[in-house]
């Protein structure tokens, strides 16, 4: 499985999606908006986070580039905006990868069943790297 880019927006996800589609002449992007995700009973959703993007992809010359705004409230700093996501159908290399990579890093999130993913976690390495992980099974996959 290949490392795949993944790209944060302070907002403007959408236009800089369409941009690099129109470039890189790919598909135009499928994009899911926060507002579209299943929402948390206990969590009120901001109305400013209800039309940012939550994800979309691109395929750009064979390599998969991902991209999300920033969650209103969230640091947001131009030229760290950048993580790396290890995605893969094998749940035991995910797990590994990132036990391995947490040690004397910091989890932002452990890993965890989503409603995209049965094993989803991010952390930063002991480098300062962003990584991202993501068991990808054909039901979840868009």
């Amino acid at each position: 499985m290949a490392i795949d880019v993944y790209l944060n927006f302070n907002g403007n996800c959408r236009e800089a999606a369409e941009f690099y589609a129109e470039v890189f002449k790919t598909e135009k992007p499928q994009i899911m908006t926060f507002g579209e995700a299943p929402q948390h009973p206990d969590y009120q959703l901001p109305e400013e986070a209800k039309d940012l993007v939550m994800h979309t992809r691109l395929n750009i010359n064979g390599s998969n580039v991902m991209f999300s705004d920033t969650f209103p409230g969230s640091p947001f700093i131009l030229g760290n905006n950048i993580s790396l996501a290890f995605v893969s159908k094998n749940e035991e290399e995910i797990r590994a990868a990132f036990d391995a990579l947490k040690e004397n890093g910091t989890v932002t999130m452990e890993l965890q069943e989503t409603f995209w993913s049965k094993c989803y976690g991010a952390l930063k390495d002991q480098f300062g790297i962003e990584w991202q992980f993501s068991h990808e099974g054909e039901e979840l996959k868009q």
